[in-house]
């Protein structure tokens, strides 16, 4: 509740009209059935019907002023309940960017997903059904319970003696929906969860003809949602109809009691009407509170949930005063690393890693699969922090920068190339904000894109879907190369960048590479010993350890296993 109150009075001025209306509406609503019983008694009961048409004109004027003052609080609730909602979203994307690796590992990509839409949305309907009718139930039930005692005490108590029952009803049914709640949304994040590995993964699927076992793997989770939604939903329909019912009796009640009154000479006819609107206004706002009572688990686990991302302490903290600027550009130096993920510190992914890279200077990383190579160049834009030694960029350790600096030195190229929904003149802008027509062409001519680009109808402006699907992979990848140079950055990490690439265009792509890094670092991750062979220093990793380093015919003297990996790779001509 506490998430719910700190958005909501950020609309302090709002929140007052809001009030005001409820206000003015409770007045409204409870103010008709007391003009009612003075228009039945002393107009019709005293045939004065000026007195009648007078009290008639003057419902008329409070209903219309009612009305306005319903739609006035509809405005104002709803104005509060969306401006709450987008600020949630809002800070939930604004803390996930400050999220390290792990933080998306241990909360989960879906999870994140579902707390940001579906999370966030239960909030809202809960906070418009609290600005709507929650503040407005307890007090005219306050207000209506008065009236009722003021008008006959012997008739109220049968108000009293219902309403133990109903509250007994509506603490038990809360008691029970919060768990369905929290299974619920649960379940929902694992129907987003395969939802979106099947929609990644489509064309795997298909190649492997395994639609029909994704097909029972989706309806597995989705019966299990459906389930605990039928079971939540179910409780909720049997306690309306369960409200009403016990409301009827109470009702019945009150009616053959005050019949038997008004024949005593105990009660006026006026008044018993009256005093029926009053236990109408008073059980239905019972009813109403209690409503929104049973919703709050529900919203109190989505609160949970959020709170929970936004509590969540990011695993790489990043100095605020850090360095910004350095008198070299280029320097990089690993001190004795070793990185174990979290959770992980007795099987370490990197062991005690030294090497130094100097501007000019191309330093590749080679080394059976799980061998630690992308591991290790994710630690220097601090995708991940090492458990143990240094990592130095020009002579200074990545923890002391503030992560905008460092990475603005850095132009990273992943694994897989990932391109975002827009045209490629947006993607290249993604690498230089402020790039002009020039610069895209001269970065696309050193990645060897500018041949494909030139063939599409649209040029720059051709439309890339959704991860750029509607690409080659070895065109995204040029793009993400090109995407990069874009930058100029001090270093390039090139994470197996180039598997995508034929020998013709990875060639060519990196002999116009080496005449434009003359003053960059280049770090180049590779499976293919021919993309790394002309390297200034080739490191040799085997289970995370360094086990050669040196150029390319140093260690086919000096590394059994870089020598296998050539020779499976290579001619018996090249290996000479």
């Amino acid at each position: 509740m506490k998430l719910m109150w700190r958005y909501t009075m950020r609309y302090k001025k709002l929140l007052i009209l809001d009030f005001i209306c409820v206000f003015g509406f409770i007045l409204i609503e409870l103010g008709l059935p007391t003009i009612l019983a003075k228009m039945i008694d002393l107009g019709i009961g005293e045939k004065d019907f000026d007195y009648v048409k007078q009290q008639g004109i003057l419902m008329i004027v409070i209903t219309a002023i009612g009305i306005i003052m319903n739609i006035l609080l509809g405005f104002f609730s709803a104005r509060i309940t969306t401006n709450i909602v987008a600020d949630i979203r809002d800070d939930l994307f604004e803390k996930v960017q400050t999220y390290s690796h792990t933080e998306y590992e241990t909360i989960g990509v879906s999870s994140l997903i579902t707390r940001t839409t579906n999370d966030a949305y239960q909030i809202m309907l809960f906070m418009q059904n609290i600005l709507r009718t929650g503040f407005m139930t307890p007090m005219m039930f306050i207000v209506s319970l008065y009236m009722v005692m003021r008008t006959s005490v012997s008739l109220g108590w049968y108000v009293l003696g219902a309403l133990p029952i109903l509250l007994l009803a509506v603490v038990a049914i809360a008691r029970v929906s919060e768990p369905l709640s929290n299974r619920q949304q649960k379940n929902l994040d694992g129907i987003n969860g395969i939802l979106r590995e099947n929609l990644s993964g489509l064309r795997v699927i298909r190649a492997f003809v395994n639609e029909k076992f994704e097909e029972k793997r989706f309806e597995k989770v989705n019966e299990d949602y459906a389930d605990s939604s039928k079971r939540l939903f179910r409780l909720m329909a049997v306690a309306q109809p369960g409200f009403f019912f016990l409301f009827n009796i109470v009702m019945v009640l009150i009616i053959w009691s005050g019949s038997v009154q008004i024949e005593a000479g105990s009660l006026q006819v006026g008044d018993l009407i009256a005093f029926i609107e009053y236990i109408f206004h008073a059980l239905f706002s019972f009813m109403l509170f209690a409503s929104i009572f049973m919703m709050y688990p529900r919203a109190a686990v989505s609160a949970r949930r959020i709170q929970e991302a936004l509590d969540a302490a990011p695993s790489i903290v990043e100095d605020e005063s850090g360095i910004t600027e350095t008198k070299t550009k280029g320097y990089i130096e690993f001190k004795n690393v070793t990185f174990a993920y979290p959770g992980h510190a007795e099987s370490p992914v990197i062991r005690n890693v030294s090497f130094t890279a100097s501007p000019g200077e191309t330093v590749a990383f080679i080394g059976s699969t799980g061998s630690g190579k992308s591991t290790l160049i994710q630690l220097i834009p601090r995708f991940y922090d090492v458990s143990d030694g240094q990592i130095l960029i020009d002579g200074e350790d990545v923890r002391k920068y503030r992560l905008s600096a460092l990475r603005q030195k850095i132009g990273f190229i992943p694994q897989k190339a990932l391109l975002f929904t827009g045209t490629i003149a947006e993607n290249l802008r993604y690498g230089k904000e402020d790039a002009t027509q020039e610069e895209m062409e001269r970065a696309a001519d050193i990645a060897q894109a500018s041949e494909f680009i030139s063939q599409k109808s649209d040029g720059y402006d051709e439309h890339l879907s959704e991860g750029g699907s509607n690409f080659s992979g070895g065109q995204k990848q040029r793009l993400a190369i090109a995407r990069a140079i874009i930058r100029n950055p001090e270093i390039y990490i090139f994470d197996d960048s180039f598997s995508a690439l034929d020998y013709r265009t990875d060639a060519n792509l990196r002999a116009r590479l080496k005449k434009e890094t003359t003053e960059s670092t280049v770090l180049i991750v590779a499976q293919r010993v021919g993309t790394i062979m002309h390297a200034d220093k080739i490191i040799v990793l085997n289970e995370g350890n360094v086990v050669g380093m040196g150029t390319h015919k140093e260690l086919l003297g000096n590394c059994p296993i870089y020598y296998d990996i050539a020779a499976s790779q290579l001619s018996e001509e090249e290996l000479s």
